[in-house]
């Protein structure tokens, strides 16, 4: 980019509008909702869907909730068309679903969309032409009142074929195209015009829509346009206003939700935001922010990867890893920092239960969308000690001690350094298995018995324990005897006499490994040598006093490796 050539383009002039109010408010509620997917968004694919592939979308919608849907701009092609009549024919369309069509303001188009629609029992008609200074200028070369004559005829004809088929109730709606390109006295002017012909009523309303066609300008300033619209539209009681934003700043989320402030009560958009250039407002992001602010969206997105798969299969295009709440990667974490956090998170919501979900890093739970906690947290060389905590906890039972995470999750690190690549759950048990489970030398406990007996000491009767035990050292079986005050502490008593007495016994911790009579045990055991360095040893057994042994054999082999 050669930033001697930025002196071609222009700001956009921003709005003055002291009184604003947006700014103080918050949404409460959820706007009522049509999707565009099978219109707006069909246009703008390489390969626009077949029948049969809208036929599967059109029900795709309707699973997810949607009340409106924007389903052919039947006037344009023989498969628009045909799609329209297969619905209606076919009696595909719901009893509580409101078809819409798409018609430019122009005769013979507002005839056949009225052929199109023929037994339909409810839809809206979307009337809409070119409003912007730029396109009367350039594309119609017309006068204002040229533009506005274009509109009121349209919508003269609408409601005369409208009125003409009373066995179908008709919504009209006006969209002044390119409206964030057009003088806001002027959209004022023309949708005037439009709503003089079409009177409508508190009980009739007409839809009002309002299209950032083009994104040019900060959010802010969309809704300041809407705020102003909505403050000067004539009979406001009898009109739903309506947003339809693309995404060519990449701020059509934010520019839809400031919009909604300003009082706008609709939105046009599409699933993942697919459409033209950068493509429309994403309504799987706007809805799923409404629900993670606690506001319900009243569109169902329960089971996100159905949505994909039906999505990507009829659209031919892949929902981006990264895209807000759906992508494969929004639930994982690849920082250790993160992947601790939302560990930690995660253990404390099931234990606490709060009201309120409260996760680090993830702001609505996995789960609401159908997808699983194992998902969340990945391994690679940027993850930190939690994460293959984690994995070790919440796939295979280990509730590693705290002290551990470091030093089992270098080992995880220094793998995943050596391989460049991403490690599975299976993977990372298998480095702690091969580290902390396989390691049999050079002392392997062959067998023991315990003895108990009370003595009398200076805090009162205190119970000693004698641990008579045969060790293989090297493959050589050693007998030993050690005294202590339980089996762990007589049985590294007992090792000092194999000459392994130079360690320091730091910490110790168990747990059953799953539930029930049958669990196996797992003991944890941290050593020190005389160098200060630190290790652990692990122990699994059906009794905890010989998975105890094990972990306490298991970290003076690794010391020894060492």
């Amino acid at each position: 980019m050669n930033p001697n050539r930025v002196s071609k383009y222009r700001a956009y002039p921003p709005m003055v509008l002291p009184e604003r109010q947006w700014p103080t408010k918050s949404l409460t509620q959820a706007p009522a909702w049509s999707s565009v997917d099978l219109r707006d968004g069909n246009q703008a694919l390489p390969v626009p869907m077949s029948v049969e592939e809208k036929l599967e979308l059109f029900q795709l919608l309707v699973s997810i909730g949607f009340k409106e849907i924007e389903v052919a701009f039947p006037s344009a092609s023989e498969t628009e068309y045909r799609f329209m009549r297969r619905l209606i024919e076919e009696k595909r369309i719901p009893g509580d679903v409101t078809i819409q069509i798409l018609t430019q303001a122009r005769g013979h188009l507002i005839e056949k969309s009225f052929a199109a629609l023929k037994g339909v029992r409810r839809a809206i008609i979307h009337m809409y032409n070119s409003t912007s200074e730029l396109q009367r200028r350039v594309v119609f070369n017309k006068d204002r009142k040229g533009i506005i004559d274009i509109a009121v005829e349209g919508a003269r004809l609408i409601r005369e074929l409208a009125e003409a088929n009373p066995q179908t109730e008709f919504v009209y709606q006006y969209s002044p195209e390119s409206f964030t390109g057009t003088e806001l006295e002027y959209a004022l002017e023309i949708c005037t015009a439009v709503l003089d012909v079409w009177q409508p009523t508190p009980q009739k309303k007409v839809i009002i829509n309002l299209p950032s066609t083009v994104e040019m300008a900060t959010p802010n300033i969309y809704a300041d346009q809407i705020e102003w619209m909505s403050n000067h539209l004539p009979k406001r009681d009898s009109i739903i206003l309506s947003l339809h934003a693309h995404n060519d700043r990449g701020t059509s989320v934010a520019a839809t939700e400031l919009a909604l402030l300003a009082g706008a009560e609709r939105v046009e958009g599409t699933l993942f935001g697919n459409g033209e250039r950068t493509g429309n407002v994403d309504l799987v992001t706007v809805a799923m922010n409404l629900f993670s602010q606690g506001i319900n969206p009243h569109l169902e997105f329960s089971n996100m990867d159905e949505i994909i798969r039906i999505y990507e299969k009829c659209m031919k295009l892949n929902v981006h890893p990264r895209s807000p709440y759906a992508g494969e990667l929004v639930y994982t974490a690849f920082s250790g920092s993160h992947q601790d956090a939302i560990r930690k998170g995660l253990l404390a919501y099931a234990k606490n239960k709060p009201k309120h979900w409260e996760v680090p890093y993830l702001p609505v739970d996995p789960t609401d969308v159908g997808r699983k906690y194992e998902a969340v947290i990945r391994i690679n060389s940027q993850s930190g000690k939690g994460g293959a905590a984690y994995i070790m906890e919440s796939h295979f039972g280990f509730k590693l001690p705290k002290a551990m995470h470091p030093e089992f999750g270098q080992i995880v690190q220094t793998f995943t350094d050596e391989t460049g690549r991403e490690l599975s759950a299976d993977d990372i048990f298998r480095l702690f298995e091969e580290h902390y489970l396989a390691v049999h030398a050079p002392l392997k406990l062959v067998n023991y018995e315990i003895e108990e007996k009370s003595v009398q000491g200076a805090q009162g009767a205190e119970t000693r324990v004698t641990i008579k035990a045969v060790v293989a050292l090297e493959g050589q079986e050693k007998k030993i005897t050690g005294t202590g005050n339980g089996p762990i502490d007589a049985f590294f008593q007992g090792l000092g006499s194999l000459g392994f007495g130079g360690y320091k016994f730091l910490a110790y911790e168990e747990h059953a490994l799953e539930e029930g009579a049958d669990s196996s045990a797992v003991a944890y055991i941290q050593l020190q040598d005389e160098k200060e360095r630190t290790t652990f040893g692990v122990g699994i057994a059906p009794n905890i006093s010989v998975a105890s042994l094990s972990a306490l054999l298991n970290a003076l082999n690794r010391m020894q490796a060492r």
